[in-house]
């Protein structure tokens, strides 16, 4: 771990009436933002770790367990399977997104006690608009006010974190257009946008005329290719840009090839959203393809990959991720051929989120999160190992037995589905003792630098 410059610090910190302070007095607010930006991460990421074992999680094993007792998807309600969906796309992954964005952010331009205090009004504004939509769903008590309300303060959080993010701007002494991987995710950030807004109108939509909180089938197709493709998957080949060439050892990413994934995919979402389903899915095995080609995904790696305080089966686990998402383009684009209960569609989207994101996320997060965390090792690389083994199980008895079982193909497959269930059940919950126990029980080492530490520095 290396320390930014001297001047880096200065610019960042002796903003504004009596900038004129002694180093002493400059490495000490450092060390004061730094130890501010650790909590506000930790704050953000244990509150999604909430979402993603309780709201997210264990409620998505029980829903699979009354479909496979009862043979039949229609046993369960559909607010209980969207209550699930959202708490782990909005409750889980979209607060990490937050926390990691917030906790960025400072290190390309100052911070401030005003950027703080938006950053928490942030954090309370989304952990309360996603626990009100989890309530409304399950619970059904005032749902028709509460929609609405959940789904505004989602937006409105949003709002605030993408103002701060609006404000960054290249450096001095940097290039004056955006790197690549900074445009893919700001077109993941876009998605992101689309998809609350997406959100909002089919609250309001519900609340005023529906009989139940559940989104209209139709509506609620589209809006999941909107997440899982606008927002998700965009999210994840931005970030892989930045990090996957170091982690993995890997040649440079190919920027043109890369940006011609996002112009495809983009393309399918358009399809697919405007309901030309058929015509849509057809990019995204093609998009993905490219983008595994432009990270050089399945290439050699021409360095040794940082492994140092993971478990060594870290890079596989990345390279299976891009694997799943394949699988994942490829069976949405069966589910439009041969589809007739929506089990191909199921196994699709389970394979992208599970898959791809999760496994994406219990890779990589336990990479960066305790260096984010004040400088801290990971509690256990054999509990991240454990944890990776058991979600990559589930995810994949899931995919198999869910066509299986709901296309009719064999009933010995519906056995099956609760293992798969329990199986990602406990490899999310070792991930959140994993990273909880990292928080709680490992020692911060911030204190030992002499100064504030730039992000690339962290994970080199």
């Amino acid at each position: 771990m290396t320390a930014t410059t001297l001047a880096g610090a200065e610019a960042g910190l002796t903003q504004g009436p009596g900038a004129a302070r002694s180093p002493q007095a400059i490495f000490a607010a450092a060390r004061d933002r730094e130890g501010s930006l650790s909590q506000l991460l930790m704050t953000f990421i244990s509150t999604g770790l909430l979402f993603m074992v309780f709201p997210g999680t264990f409620l998505g094993v029980w829903n699979l367990l009354q479909i496979s007792g009862r043979e039949s998807v229609a046993s369960v309600s559909g607010t209980w399977i969207e209550a699930h969906g959202h708490a782990q796309i909005f409750g889980w992954v979209g607060t990490f997104i937050l926390g990691i964005g917030f906790y960025s952010i400072p290190k390309l331009r100052g911070g401030a006690a005003s950027y703080f205090r938006a950053a928490w009004i942030c954090w309370v504004m989304w952990t309360v608009g996603v626990a009100l939509r989890w309530l409304a769903n399950v619970y059904m008590w005032a749902w028709r006010a509460l929609l609405p309300v959940s789904a505004l303060l989602e937006l409105i959080a949003f709002v605030i974190f993408f103002l701060q993010v609006a404000q960054h701007r290249p450096g001095r002494g940097t290039k004056s257009r955006f790197e690549p991987w900074i445009v893919v995710v700001a077109s993941a950030s876009v998605g992101l946008l689309l998809t609350l807004l997406t959100n909002l109108a089919g609250c309001v939509y519900v609340a005023i005329r529906g009989v139940s909180p559940a989104f209209p089938h139709v509506f609620d197709q589209r809006y999941l290719a909107l997440a899982a493709w606008g927002f998700l998957v965009p999210f994840v080949w931005g970030f892989s840009a930045k990090w996957m060439t170091v982690f993995l050892g890997l040649r440079p990413f190919r920027p043109r090839v890369l940006l011609a994934a996002v112009a495809l995919n983009l393309c399918g979402i358009v399809l697919t959203v405007a309901g030309y389903t058929a015509a849509g899915a057809c990019f995204f095995p093609v998009s993905t393809s490219l983008a595994v080609v432009a990270l050089r995904m399945f290439e050699p790696a021409v360095n040794p990959a940082k492994v140092r305080g993971v478990h060594p089966s870290f890079p596989w686990f990345v390279r299976m991720a891009y694997g799943w998402l394949l699988v994942a383009a490829s069976l949405g684009w069966a589910a439009v051929r041969w589809d007739s209960s929506g089990g191909i569609w199921g196994a699709s989207r389970h394979a992208l989120t599970v898959g791809f994101v999760a496994v994406m996320i219990l890779s990589v997060g336990q990479r960066i999160l305790p260096a984010f965390a004040g400088m801290r090792l990971l509690w256990s690389s054999r509990l991240m190992f454990a944890g990776l083994g058991l979600l990559t199980l589930g995810c994949t008895l899931r995919v198999c037995c869910e066509v299986i079982a709901y296309q009719g193909y064999g009933s010995w497959a519906w056995s099956v589905l609760p293992v798969s269930a329990l199986s990602e059940l406990g490899g999310l919950t070792l991930f959140a003792v994993n990273i909880l126990g990292t928080f709680i029980l490992e020692p911060s080492h911030a204190h030992k630098e002499s100064v504030v530490f730039a992000m690339p520095a962290k994970l080199s």
